[in-house]
């Protein structure tokens, strides 16, 4: 009854946009399709509140995904056909239905219907629904752009690489996935439903796009409260609700060319809201509420290296939240719409006219400021948010508002807006073209770059920078995390007593990175600073916390903190079962029982993943693992062969195998394994390392030798690479080679006594 009446209240409400005709909807944009938990559907709110809605149908957001009509495909579906990266397609039409045919998980050309599309601009994607409830994006996309620039044309999304069924970004596989990878930043209450017993989806939504409940939550109580005259209702009805700000002063000083003053953000702002989706995070829980942080159902990920150049600029698909939080807008309290309008998402002014908002563009457009001459210079966008194409044709915009800095790219290798203009010409050259303009003195919100870039080599000459930006309050939240993070590879006293100070910092980022850099505590001294933080009031520290503790003696747990840590251990294993679907919260979910002494149902856990995902490496070798703890070492090596006969470019089953053999005797075999893992990634450091060592196990010292010190040429302050170097030069009786290796670990390892004692020995001879 009270879904009949939520229905027939958004039927009321729509009729006057209907009849003053504002505007045409395609196919199925703003319907509610599910009624449970009190959404609405966007069409409810169109109203009381035209204007917003107006704004919103015409959206991106609006469109983020349609069902396949005439109306919505933009795609070329006339008996088309394309060729690129070793993959071919054709696109036609069959009973009124879109139809592509194209190579299936086998590599074989296989027929499919389309059931879905996804966004308009730049591009257009098409999805595909398996008998299994899985929805699977298509590698080939609609380029949306006019011919003159380029488009209306197919292309296949990872250009001209070639993307064979084996790899794990295949259309038919994980990381193609809708239900796990898209659905939740491109429907309305997502629920993915996956039942790991059958390995299907049941994946609904409430609305098929981005709807106004998607960032206001459920809105029925809302349509009540307006109909019930009632004003003072808290939150007008609305369970929860994004924190607002106090009014911001952006008043331009004149001496600056920018505002004097900023404004306290408050906890879970409305850039909160936005970076659930558009922040490159992991799902933690399904349960989102305005107002809460990002971390309360997310793992936000730091600035790392693979997703971001050393000094924050965005390298990978990061969608824009943690390059904004490390700028200094942010941290004056600029929240997104005071950029963007918060329903149309377009720009409040054209281009950098938007930036005029709150900067004198007179001042910052002079050729004092630029360097270049008004008729032909760079704009603000040019310059401070520099883009990158991903999807081919999908430029993206940095959002970190940075200050220039080739200077930084000379010592870090790193990017530059001068030079992506200037392509021709050496970081060094525009350095010296800034100097020039602006003296030697650089200025700069951001001033990580060179820290981050020592760590990433492992270079412990950057640690005392790294724990210092780890305890600045001034910094932003994500670059405290990062460089805690970071600190962690460095084990030490120091570093494990700035962690410790960390775990009460405001941030809950800076606290979940903090936890990890107590590995080189004791466990009895660890587990004290651990358990206030299974009370934390933010999920993913919770959980965090509980995992750690999981691992440790359970007589190290006071009877006072049982209830909570149960609590949060069971917090943690929802968040495994509801990403049953992945073969890494499979392996995390049979760790978990491994760590409580359940052997039985970590080995079921396990089976069952590989029976549903075959080709699972890292599954593979984490049950082989789990054989050899249990005294089956015959049925690990037997495991991990089979697995490697199916897949033969497997280089970690195939490391894996070799070790298995080692621990049989079996050392020829294993040297042929380690030689072949460590040639197909030979920048790998534990491959190298492995079969080095194995090499001067058997007698092939000088072989060993030199594939020891060719990763270490590469990877200088590798833990590993050093001890066994510097056991290969003692057994040598080379005192200036042992010396170097033990210096180095002794940096490396600055706690180590009796390192610091071999070291002082070796130097003095």
């Amino acid at each position: 009854m009270a879904s009949a009446m939520m229905i027939f209240i958004a039927l009321a409400f729509l009729r006057p946009v209907e009849a003053q005709n504002r505007i045409a909807l395609p196919g199925g944009i703003g319907q509610l399709v599910n009624p449970e938990g009190g959404y609405a559907g966007s069409l409810a709110c169109a109203s009381c509140h035209a204007s917003a809605f107006q704004n919103w149908a015409q959206s991106h957001h609006a469109h983020a995904m349609d069902e396949a009509t005439p109306e919505t495909v933009r795609g070329d579906f006339n008996d088309a056909s394309v060729q690129q990266g070793g993959s071919q397609a054709r696109f036609f039409r069959r009973d009124g239905r879109f139809m592509v045919e194209t190579e299936n998980g086998q590599g074989k050309p296989e027929i499919y219907a389309v059931s879905s599309v996804f966004g308009i601009e730049p591009l257009q994607q098409y999805l595909v629904r398996f008998d299994d409830g899985r929805v699977q994006v298509l590698p080939w996309a609609w380029d949306t752009r006019p011919k003159e620039q380029g488009g209306q044309r197919w292309f296949h999304a990872y250009g001209d690489e070639p993307i064979p069924p084996s790899d794990t970004r295949h259309w038919t596989r994980g990381q193609q996935n809708w239900n796990y990878m898209c659905a939740e930043c491109h429907s309305t209450h997502v629920e993915k439903k996956f039942d790991a017993v059958t390995n299907r989806f049941a994946t609904t939504f409430s609305e098929i796009s981005i709807g106004c409940e998607s960032c206001h939550g459920p809105g029925a109580n809302h349509l009540r409260w307006a109909q019930s005259g009632k004003p003072s209702a808290p939150l007008k009805g609305f369970a929860h609700k994004a924190s607002t700000r106090a009014q911001p002063d952006w008043t331009i000083n004149p001496q600056t060319g920018s505002p004097a003053q900023g404004v306290a953000r408050p906890i879970g702002d409305e850039v909160e809201t936005c970076a659930r989706c558009h922040a490159r995070r992991a799902t933690l829980s399904e349960d989102w509420k305005p107002g809460a942080p990002l971390e309360d159902t997310h793992r936000p990920a730091f600035l790392s290296e693979g997703l971001f150049e050393a000094d924050g600029t965005m390298q990978d698909e990061v969608f824009n939240d943690h390059s904004f939080k490390q700028s200094l807008m942010y941290a004056k309290g600029v929240v997104c719409s005071d950029c963007h309008d918060p329903h149309s998402a377009r720009l409040k002014a054209d281009g950098a006219q938007v930036c005029g908002q709150c900067h004198d563009a007179t001042k910052f457009s002079a050729i004092q400021h630029t360097g270049h001459s008004a008729k032909n210079g760079p704009d603000c966008i040019s310059c401070h948010m520099p883009a990158r194409t991903y999807m081919v044709v999908d430029k993206r915009h940095d959002h970190s508002f940075r200050i220039p800095r080739p200077d930084l790219s000379v010592k870090t290798g790193g990017p530059n807006a001068c030079n992506d203009c200037h392509t021709q010409k050496s970081a060094q050259w525009a350095a010296d073209a800034i100097t020039a303009w602006h003296g030697p003195t650089r200025r700069g919100f951001q001033t990580w770059g060179e820290t981050f870039a020592l760590a990433r080599k492992g270079d412990p000459s950057g640690k005392p920078a790294l724990l210092a930006l780890a305890t600045d309050s001034t910094k932003p939240a994500v670059v405290r995390a990062t460089a805690l993070d970071e600190a962690a590879r460095f084990a030490s006293r120091d570093a494990v007593t700035v962690a410790t100070t960390a775990l009460r910092d405001p941030a809950p980022l800076v606290r979940l990175a903090a936890m990890r850099g107590l590995g080189p505590l004791p466990p009895a001294d660890r587990a004290p600073l651990l358990l206030p933080l299974l009370s934390d009031p933010v999920h993913s520290v919770r959980i965090e916390a509980a995992t750690l503790l999981a691992a440790l003696d359970p007589r190290l747990i006071p009877l006072g903190d049982a209830l909570a840590f149960e609590r949060a251990l069971g917090e943690a294993e929802a968040t495994l079962i509801l990403n049953a679907d992945r073969p890494e919260a499979r392996a995390g979910r049979a760790q978990l029982h491994l760590q409580r002494g359940q052997v039985e149902k970590a080995e079921q856990e396990l089976t069952t993943a590989l029976k549903q995902m075959p080709d699972a490496a890292a599954l593979t070798v984490n049950l082989a693992d789990l054989y050899r703890m249990t005294g089956r070492e015959t049925d690990a090596a037997t495991l991990l062969a089979q697995f490697l006969a199916q897949n033969p470019d497997a280089n970690a089953v195939r490391h894996a195998l070799g070790l298995s053999l080692v621990r049989q005797k079996k050392h020829g075999e294993a040297i042929t394994l380690f030689e072949r893992a460590h040639a197909a990634e030979p920048e790998n450091p534990r491959y190298a390392y492995v079969y080095g060592v194995a090499l001067q196990s058997a007698g092939q010292v000088e072989k060993g030798r030199a594939i020891l010190e060719a990763a270490s040429a590469r990877d200088p302050w590798n833990v590993d690479l050093n001890n066994a170097l510097l056991a290969d030069a003692l057994r040598s009786n080379d005192v200036p080679r042992a010396a170097l290796y033990a210096q180095r670990l002794t940096q490396l390892r600055p706690d180590d006594a009796s390192l610091a004692r071999l070291s002082n020995v070796l130097n003095r001879k």
